[in-house]
């Protein structure tokens, strides 16, 4: 799992984004900061881990990077995790309808923080971890990728059932 997780995440070395909307470069290197501003700010794995993974789908550069990522890491981490990659642009396409649908549960709090790391994950000069130190950080703790990785820090997200 590690292997797959780090081939993921390594193939976004060198991934060119917008300069308009990502100054800080290449994909891999956004990713790293998001998931650095994750792990500060949230004790939830399956958060960080979501954090960490939300744009492996760049490096296919086809069709919508969310749906590939979240279909790329399916069978790897917990559904939970596939879940928010894949709507981890829901809030920027479409807020009212999502804010809606999602109103009142744990899944719109999640995706509103992995959005708020998302848009501060831009800086040209931060300081990130190796991609191996933050692979290592997530299967350190099983609850990021397994089974328990649907639960919540307060529980069973009531909006999954």
């Amino acid at each position: 799992m590690y292997a797959d997780l780090l081939d993921l995440l390594v193939a976004l070395d060198r991934i060119p984004q917008d300069p308009r909307y990502h100054p800080e470069g290449d994909a891999l290197y956004h990713s790293l900061q998001v998931f650095q501003h994750a792990r500060r700010e949230s004790r939830d794995p399956a958060l960080v881990a979501a954090a960490l993974l939300h744009d492996v789908g760049k490096a296919l550069r086809a069709g919508d990077h969310a749906v590939e990522g979240a279909d790329l890491l399916e069978g790897l981490v917990a559904p939970r995790v596939v879940w928010l990659v894949r709507h981890h642009l829901d809030l920027l396409h479409s807020p009212g309808a999502t804010r809606r649908h999602l109103r009142g549960t744990v899944k719109l709090h999640d995706l509103e923080l992995l959005r708020r790391w998302d848009l501060a994950g831009r800086s040209p000069r931060a300081s990130v971890c190796s991609p191996e130190e933050a692979v290592t950080h997530l299967t350190l703790d099983p609850a990021a990728l397994g089974p328990d990785a649907d639960e919540t820090p307060h529980g069973k997200d009531p909006s999954s059932r």
